[in-house]
């Protein structure tokens, strides 16, 4: 049961992770002083994860905050990315350097494959480079990100070590029920990315009526959602009211009949983009 901000779920490995994040996507190397900001005031709330990745071009500014916040590097769990023109064997094994290099860490708690891409080079070759790592030591864990079922399927066929997490878009318009179901079935975490589908949901009918009656808000309505159905969430914001309540789901628990309500909501609708169309799109 996630009962504070500081509740952890064990991974299929031993390794413990912080059930709620902060997500720092969309800030830009200029706006480095932003990204510091909130990371450091989602410390200071009680955060315990922080999730960026290399595409991002964040790195840097998540890694001085960590560093610089006074709290141990071993209860700060940091989560980066493998991106897309860094798949393969040579070039993961380049970019895990260079990542950590970024954090200006000794180590990455969670290092995931960004999307499942595999035109120049294939996933399972990058896999092949993060089980190297892992072993290591540079990483605590390895997963995967916005991979379904199908990629998966082609990963397991030939991995020496299962994922630990696939993060993927995950709230009430999107549940990826089979899918989840799959990750339970092999040991792998779930873990939602745009979990207010970038704010689009907060207007919705059953959310304000039942912001009225728990007297919280839509958002935390939507996160304590997915932590009551066994999943991470890594809300993104920079601003600090909101790295503030998006931390205060604890005090309560939404029922059983109200979750189904948000259950129910799915429209299999998608606010970022569909991994089995990504590769079509994806310009190398």
């Amino acid at each position: 049961m996630v009962l504070s901000i500081s509740s952890r779920v064990k991974l299929n490995n031993g390794v413990e992770m912080p059930w709620l994040g902060l997500g720092v996507w969309q800030g830009k190397p200029e706006d480095g002083p932003h990204v510091e900001a909130a990371v450091r005031t989602a410390i200071a709330a009680g955060y315990r994860s922080i999730d960026t990745a290399s595409a991002y071009l964040n790195e840097g500014g998540v890694g001085r905050a960590v560093r610089e916040s006074g709290v141990p590097r071993e209860e700060i769990f940091v989560t980066t990315k493998v991106a897309n023109p860094d798949h393969g064997y040579d070039k993961t094994l380049q970019a895990v350097d260079r990542s950590i290099s970024e954090l200006g860490l000794d180590y990455v708690d969670l290092f995931l494959i960004h999307w499942p891409v595999s035109i120049k080079a294939s996933f399972q070759d990058t896999w092949r480079a993060l089980e190297k790592v892992y072993a290591e030591g540079k990483v605590r864990a390895i997963g995967v990100s916005n991979f379904q079922i199908r990629h998966l399927e082609t990963l397991l066929a030939e991995c020496e070590v299962v994922p630990a997490v696939n993060q993927v878009e995950y709230h009430p318009r999107l549940t990826q029920v089979e899918l989840h179901q799959y990750c339970k079935s092999k040991g792998i975490q779930l873990e939602a990315w745009s979990p207010l589908m970038y704010g689009r949901l907060l207007d919705e009918p059953v959310l304000l009526e039942m912001s009225e009656r728990y007297g919280r808000t839509p958002a935390q309505l939507v996160l304590r959602w997915d932590l009551q159905n066994g999943v991470v969430t890594i809300p993104k914001s920079a601003n600090p009211k909101r790295i503030y309540e998006n931390a205060d789901l604890f005090g309560f628990e939404l029922s059983a009949d109200d979750i189904e309500r948000l259950n129910v909501l799915n429209r299999n609708e998608r606010s970022g983009m569909d991994p089995d169309k990504f590769e079509q799109l994806w310009s190398w």
